[in-house]
């Protein structure tokens, strides 16, 4: 059970212990914030939220009006509470500014039209910013005036019509370097042919080069809905995986020497990825990678699917890597990644978008949340309002497969798109925000009962990447070790809050915490309490 502790706050002076060979030991603000007491029902509580995602054609959804939009979720007015900022495509974006007591205010965006939402400090003025993507013109950022306002400013340089889009510290020089890749089948639809063969299509990366960007072209086509930026081969440095719909191989750029090389480590992918997330579901150190795709979860569904599946095929890309119509679960082995969503049970979830990995029971393993749906007046010409309905799917992790569990109550219908989760309502565990099309967002707050944490949030005010995107965090506990990296997206066109959240058993206890920053600077940590939020400042 969770116990009832007071809000006490105290800082300290510590010397994180230095084990990377050449740098100089550095002094770390340390800040300890023991967490609010958890409600306890056993299940998640759906909060309807003041936002809904709409279409240009009403009750009649057409081709790509069907991807809906992002969620991100992070503290943009620096009150220590998690915000929410949602896309929308026919209505104005939304910003859910957080009262605390999961209470809400409402703040209408000067724009809609709205694929992809990030949340971070992209200028180092102590302030995050929105940066998002647009459904035909170059990605928006919303720069932090510090007062509950935002001015729109331009990035220079960055004039592709970006759909999917990630930042990271590419090169390590200390700043955020924007990753971007087009979804050419709708650029065709609203911009037409010429456009799209005139250099605006494909898979880029913008080098932040004193805050302007210097643009690198990687691939000269893309149907992106998933970009991750994950370190996937451990050399300390992110890697770039784009995920690529309409059966277009995806493509993975691994980092090193002399810039990026296009590499193969995948036996198996995904038919039409929908989205990434990636984490360590075995405690075994190494990072797993899931791509979500659309295949019936449940064999009474498959009469609804079978006019679809009839139309595609499994295709052999290019690169010899088999393409499956179905989720794909990476584990690292040897040389290649192995897919064993079919031995986690994972590999069919439904029509399936925004997938995420976070221990929701707090027992030390990483559980995945998957929502799913779709609307499309052609392809689903034979359903009701044209609309395939299916339930969200949570699955929890015991450590060797995952296993459905209906009675925490977040087996929504309302056809999710994107999806975070983070908490909300500063108790330790993960709440959950989805952003759904032509109905109502919906905010799932966690009161199951079992487990403690450990949020840790990051600060490195002296950098260009404040937040430490692309930090790895190391927790051992009597438990094991467990793992995480600092992302600043994931799922599918949504951002990631920048607390970092480890669960485990009441209980367990806590050896220590090391962290490798962005730079490769390693510091280690002891005397940790649970059930406590830790910041860290470089």
């Amino acid at each position: 059970m969770k116990l009832v502790q007071h809000k006490i706050t105290f800082s300290l002076f510590l010397l994180g212990f230095v084990l990377l060979a050449g740098v100089k030991a550095q002094t770390l603000k340390r800040t300890e914030t023991p967490l609010l007491a958890s409600q306890c029902s056993g299940t998640f509580i759906a909060h309807e939220l003041e936002h809904e995602t709409t279409t240009q054609g009403g009750q009649i959804i057409r081709a790509f009006e069907a991807n809906g939009g992002g969620v991100a979720l992070g503290d943009l007015n620096n009150d220590g509470k998690q915000d929410i900022v949602l896309a929308n495509q026919a209505g104005k974006n939304t910003i859910l500014w957080n009262q605390g007591g999961l209470s809400f205010n409402a703040q209408e965006m000067e724009i809609g039209d709205t694929r992809a939402v990030m949340i971070f400090d992209l200028d180092g003025d102590g302030w995050q910013d929105i940066i998002l993507s647009r459904q035909s013109s170059a990605p928006n950022f919303w720069r932090n005036q510090g007062d509950g306002s935002f001015v729109l400013e331009f990035l220079p340089n960055i004039t592709r019509p970006l759909y999917a889009i990630n930042w990271a510290d590419l090169d390590q020089d200390g700043d955020l370097d924007l990753v971007g890749a087009t979804y050419d089948a709708a650029l065709l639809n609203a911009s037409g042919s010429d456009f799209l063969n005139s250099g605006n299509a494909g898979v880029y990366i913008y080098w932040n080069e004193r805050g302007r960007f210097r643009e690198e072209r990687l691939a000269s086509e893309a149907q992106a809905l998933a970009l991750s930026l994950s370190d996937l081969n451990e050399d300390g440095k992110p890697d770039i995986l784009v995920g690529n719909d309409f059966a277009v191989p995806d493509r993975l750029w691994l980092s090193g020497r002399g810039g990026f090389r296009e590499a193969q480590l995948f036996a198996e992918t995904t038919y039409s990825t929908m989205s990434f997330d990636t984490g360590d579901l075995n405690n075994d150190g190494k990072p797993e990678l899931f791509a979500s795709d659309m295949l019936p979860h449940a064999t009474e569904e498959m009469r609804l699917w079978e006019p679809f599946l009839n139309s595609i095929k499994a295709e052999v890309n290019p690169g010899g890597d088999l393409q499956q119509r179905e989720n794909v679960l990476q584990f690292q082995g040897g040389k290649q990644f192995q897919n064993r969503a079919a031995d986690w049970g994972v590999n069919g979830t439904g029509w399936s978008w925004s997938a995420k990995f976070g221990d929701l029971d707090q027992d030390g393993f990483l559980d995945l949340y998957v929502v799913n749906g779709m609307i499309e007046e052609s392809i689903f010409r034979y359903l009701p309002k044209h609309e395939l309905v299916e339930e969200n799917l949570v699955l929890r992790n015991t450590g060797s497969q995952f296993e459905l569990k209906p009675d925490w109550k977040l087996g929504s219908t309302l056809s999710g798109r994107g999806m975070s989760m983070t908490d909300l309502d500063s108790d330790g565990d993960l709440d959950i925000v989805v952003n759904n099309l032509r109905g109502p967002s919906m905010l799932f707050e966690n009161q199951l009962c079992e487990g403690s944490s450990l949020l840790v949030e990051l600060n490195w005010p002296d950098s260009h990447n404040p937040a430490a995107i692309g930090a790895k965090l190391r927790l051992e506990t009597s438990m094991g070790t467990l793992y995480r990296e600092l992302k600043g997206a994931s799922g599918y066109l949504s951002g990631d809050s920048h607390q970092s959240h480890f669960g485990f058993p009441e209980g367990t206890e806590l050896f220590s915490l090391t962290v490798i920053w962005p730079d490769g600077l390693e510091t280690k940590l002891d005397t940790l309490a649970s059930h406590t939020l830790l910041q860290l400042s470089r």
